[in-house]
């Protein structure tokens, strides 16, 4: 099934023919189907997938150096409404199954052979190749970002199902280390998975250094402030020796001065971390604006200087709306 990126059961050869009547009657092979497809002018791929009962998720294909990153979705909206994510703006629908999110991975599997049948290039797969002794297979993304539509604790069982399947050497065996799951800050979600003894990469989206500027940006703060996810994450790192990654979107004149990353700095202080800088990407509905480059550079810089890990990432994919916290819920008209 992983191996051929079968889209029916007759398409299995190897099985009885009654065997195959009897799966297709029990089991759906596509679960979601490509209702749409943006193309962004840096290369990014937005795919919008229809599921079964209609409703719409998205998921961005980002190539880069020879390597496909994925970032998927995990919920119908969000529930968590941080004031620049587009993806909380209606609230969550539903919470996607382990096939759906599976599925948004074999759509973009399906694309990548395609790509390669048109320019006549064998089949080939880095995530194969990094398996010794495996055997060329099908093409895949070299690496999954769980950052898309969706909270993933808030559907945290179905989400780690489906992160099992695609790390699995029988299934599309991507690397864990290839695999980064990120959370809003959800404090039981990240306690949780710290005891699941597994090597995905976590991600927390932090964009303030402390409770008031968090709380007015990211409602879940209120729930569990600073102080309590910081701690959180330090048990995280403790228990499973991988560091964490904070996201910080640089507001322009809201938490990109002098002042917020002194404050970031003194928060991560002699914690084994990573931070990402991102610039903010437009999003309707809230009305912050981009930092200069002058600016955002400056704020790396004092990060750096006070030997905080950091990067400031460039936002791909923004023409087409799939940059960072540009998904949102749609539906085609």
């Amino acid at each position: 099934l992983y191996q051929t990126f079968a889209l029916s059961w007759n398409d299995i050869t190897t099985l009885p023919a009654e065997w195959r009547e009897r799966l297709s009657q029990a089991f759906d092979l596509a679960p979601l189907e490509i209702a749409h497809i943006q193309h962004a002018g840096d290369g990014v791929r937005k795919l919008l997938l229809r599921c079964q009962d209609g409703e719409c998720v998205e998921t961005v294909m980002i190539p880069s150096k020879g390597r496909l990153t994925q970032c998927i979705s995990t919920q119908v909206g969000c529930n968590f409404r941080c004031a620049f994510c587009a993806s909380g703006q209606r609230g969550c629908v539903r919470s996607l199954t382990a096939g759906e999110m599976v599925g948004q991975v074999m759509a973009a599997c399906q694309l990548m052979r395609a790509d390669q049948q048109a320019a006549g290039v064998p089949a080939t797969d880095g995530a194969a190749a990094r398996s010794p002794g495996a055997k060329p297979s099908l093409p895949r993304p070299g690496n999954i970002v769980v950052m898309g539509m969706g909270e993933p604790f808030d559907n945290y069982d179905n989400v780690l199902r489906a992160l099992r399947i695609l790390n699995d050497q029988k299934g599309l065996n991507i690397g864990a280390r290839h695999i980064t799951l990120s959370t809003c800050g959800v404090v039981p979600g990240i306690r949780r998975l710290a005891e699941e003894g597994i090597q995905f990469e976590l991600s927390v989206s932090l964009h303030a250094p402390d409770d008031d500027l968090r709380s007015q940006l990211m409602p879940v703060n209120r729930r569990w402030p600073v102080a309590e996810l910081i701690t959180a994450c330090r048990a995280y790192f403790e228990k499973t020796g991988r560091i964490v990654t904070f996201e910080y979107t640089l507001v322009k004149n809201l938490n990109d001065r002098p002042q917020h990353a002194d404050a970031l700095i003194r928060l991560l202080r002699g914690m084994p971390c990573k931070v990402n800088l991102i610039p903010l990407s437009p999003v309707e509905g809230f009305d912050g604006e981009r930092p200069s480059d002058r600016d955002c550079l400056a704020f790396l810089d004092r990060l750096l200087k006070a030997k905080l890990a950091t990067t400031l990432r460039k936002s791909r994919g923004k023409d087409v709306d799939a940059a960072c916290g540009q998904l949102r819920l749609r539906t085609l008209a």
